[in-house]
């Protein structure tokens, strides 16, 4: 007599979320105002908003933007916002900061829209392999919004995962 396999995987009941289906496609750009510093140190007022004034904002036309400055100089915050009020009408998403904290902005913006209760009493296996990049960021929000819900989450893929959280018994 032939014995069957057994999926104990499928059996399992185990939900997993892959947070590479959380990635927002696009074109990253990345913004350095370093270059429109006076000497690559200071900024000044009026060759700022003259450069705001003829700089090509379409370029940025659906983008995803790292706005920074790579120089060690103090911006003032001004600078900053009017770059937004001209770079928004065009760019899909922009940040200040680096393309690290871009990345971090567009799944923090996904994973708000997981609606948690859809998880309460699962059992979670956060997948850990993806072929897009996703920071270590997006894990950790990612737990933090369902840990209240879930019966346990777990990392990894469902055949070999790692314990990350398991719902303490009443």
């Amino acid at each position: 007599m032939e014995e069957m396999i057994e999926n104990r995987v499928a059996k399992s009941g185990l939900i997993t979320i892959d947070l590479e289906d959380f990635y927002v496609e696009g074109e990253r750009v990345e913004l350095d105002i370093a270059p429109v510093l006076f000497q690559g140190m200071v900024l000044r007022e009026k060759d700022f908003r003259q450069w705001v004034k003829e700089h090509q904002w379409e370029q940025y036309q659906g983008k995803l933007v790292a706005i920074f400055c790579s120089a060690d100089a103090i911006v003032p915050t001004w600078a900053y916002m009017l770059i937004a009020t001209k770079i928004v009408s065009y760019a899909k998403m922009f940040v200040c900061g680096s393309a690290e904290k871009l990345e971090e902005a567009l799944f923090q913006q996904a994973i708000e829209q997981v609606k948690s209760e859809e998880y309460r009493d699962a059992k979670l296996v956060i997948k850990g392999c993806s072929h897009k990049p996703v920071p270590t960021y997006a894990y950790v929000e990612l737990s933090r919004k369902l840990a209240p819900v879930a019966a346990s989450i777990m990392y990894g893929e469902p055949c070999s995962t790692v314990p990350v959280y398991k719902r303490p018994k009443q």
